[in-house]
């Protein structure tokens, strides 16, 4: 009995450090990688964009923007980007806005300046600056109406069951 208790200790100490070792050796895979980033969101769909009021140009702008997470009622990407009569920059703001302060996007001449306006949806999409009417643009990921549309094949089906009811109905009024 003493010899079937040492033997059935040993196994189970056996078994025991295998799975140990399998437990603590796992490496990281893009699954984990990808459940710690949406873990550490501070709210779903959780994005950053750069930051910064009256830099200089765009890479002080940049350079020096906090890396932290826009906030939740925040949808988009913004920057404004002033330029003199020579095209130079400046003044370069962004921020995270809401979808009403991104209505008026494009260019505009203020007196001597050139006042170009861009909104974007991503993470840290607003890392250019518009100079002009072309990149001056309000591009979203997703459509900004949330209509539910039925697909065609959903269409097609309906019709088919349409003119089979009614095929039916007229061989049994007949």
């Amino acid at each position: 009995m003493e010899v079937f208790l040492k033997l059935t200790g040993l196994l189970l100490g056996t078994l025991l450090s295998d799975w140990l070792t399998a437990v603590l050796s796992r490496d990281f895979t893009l699954a984990d990688i990808q459940q710690l980033h949406v873990s550490a969101t501070p709210h779903p769909r959780g994005f950053k964009c750069f930051t910064c009021e009256d830099a200089e140009d765009n890479y002080s702008c940049n350079r020096w923007a906090p890396d932290q997470y826009c906030p939740k009622e925040t949808r988009f990407c913004y920057t404004r980007h002033w330029m003199n009569a020579d095209g130079e920059s400046v003044s370069v703001t962004k921020r995270c806005v809401s979808p009403d302060e991104c209505v008026s996007t494009g260019c505009v001449q203020h007196r001597a300046h050139m006042v170009c306006t861009s909104c974007c949806e991503g993470n840290i999409c607003n890392l250019p600056v518009p100079w002009n009417k072309t990149a001056a643009i309000f591009s979203t990921i997703s459509p900004l109406n949330r209509v539910n549309r039925v697909s065609p094949g959903k269409i097609s089906a309906l019709c088919i069951i349409i003119i089979i009811i009614f095929f039916f109905m007229l061989n049994n009024f007949s």
